[in-house]
């Protein structure tokens, strides 16, 4: 069965029920002088409710039905019978979900399994005349029509929920290090952005356990709108703790004399700052991959003098040898559960 496209923005428009109305009425039996006034209330509409569910991962079914609306209340009937309420329609969207007005304004967070948001009320049932009968008014003849249910034109966006986000240029090794340390899957192939959507992987331990989440491949530039990053740079946001993954092989192979592990750093930083300020003050590791393309200690030295001047304590890692990752997991879970 082919897995549906990763979608993390999408416009909705909600529409709770009517109110129903209520009924004018009056008791009328045999032998039963005087009955009076016996019309029943409307039903309330049903509402539209946005609530969180952990087991989805993509707004992938809310763009494509786009539209929700909810039953309208039954109206009041004689008998003092009132009218039947309206069903809620319930929407399950993915954690990490925020709901906006087209205008922009924040209005929620979905960020619990269960999380409930009433995106459109619905409309309040009518009054019969039974309700206005009084003292000095025995035979009403008034009655009210139901309430309209609420409007809306919604804008959900998905950020992903990961304790740990991992970051770095295509290629970087990213996914190789999800598929490692946890039982996803992702695709991992040599050609530039192999990575077309955020992976999520849960990483268990024996005491306890955490969120990794592989966002796809930056580029300079990316925070205005270059390569992939654009489109997923809003998923780093929700994430405590940064791990920059730094790639030795062009360096090792002499094909890029340019560049250096410290300058591929501060591009990857200066990106992260461009898309937004508070990102630069998160936790963050640095990490040097594919170490078993560099075995030699003065060739590592010589890689990672530059990042050492920057005050920075780079771990060396690799995903096919298995180096530093076990040191790498305790030292995160440490980071995300401190004590």
């Amino acid at each position: 069965m082919a897995t549906p496209d990763f979608i993390d923005e999408c416009r909705i428009t909600v529409r709770a029920g009517d109110g129903g109305a209520g009924c004018a009425s009056f008791r009328r039996e045999k032998f039963v002088p005087r009955g009076g006034p016996d019309g029943g209330n409307g039903g309330r509409g049903g509402s539209v409710i946005l609530e969180g569910s952990a087991g989805l991962s993509t707004l992938y079914d809310a763009r494509h039905r786009k539209s929700y609306r909810a039953k309208r209340g039954g109206h009041g009937r004689g008998a003092r019978k009132n009218g039947r309420s309206g069903q809620d329609v319930v929407v399950r969207l993915p954690l990490g979900t925020t709901i906006r007005t087209e205008a922009g304004e924040l209005l929620h967070e979905l960020l619990h399994d269960g999380d409930r948001f009433p995106a459109a009320a619905g409309g309040r049932g009518g009054r019969g005349n039974a309700s206005f009968a009084t003292s000095t008014n025995q035979a009403p003849q008034r009655f009210e029509p139901g309430e309209p249910g609420e409007a809306h034109a919604l804008y959900l966006e998905l950020r992903v929920l990961a304790d740990v986000g991992l970051i770095g240029f295509p290629n970087a090794g990213k996914s190789m290090l999800v598929s490692r340390v946890s039982a996803a899957r992702p695709k991992i192939a040599s050609y530039p952005f192999t990575t077309l959507q955020p992976q999520l992987g849960c990483v268990e331990l024996p005491d306890t356990q955490f969120v990794i989440a592989d966002i796809p491949g930056l580029i300079p530039g990316a925070h205005a709108g270059a390569g992939l990053g654009h489109r997923f740079l809003r998923h780093v946001e929700r994430t405590r703790i940064l791990v920059h993954l730094l790639d030795p092989e062009p360096l090792v192979a002499g094909g890029a004399p340019e560049r250096n592990l410290e300058a591929d750093y501060a591009a990857l930083r200066s990106e992260l700052e461009a898309y937004a300020e508070d990102l630069a003050r998160r936790p963050e590791l640095v990490c040097i991959t594919k170490a078993d393309l560099v075995p030699e200690a003065e060739d590592r030295k010589r890689l990672e003098e530059g990042l050492l001047a920057l005050a920075l304590e780079p771990r060396w890692i690799s995903s096919v040898s298995g180096e530093g990752i076990a040191e790498l997991i305790r030292e995160l879970a440490a980071e995300v559960h401190p004590g």
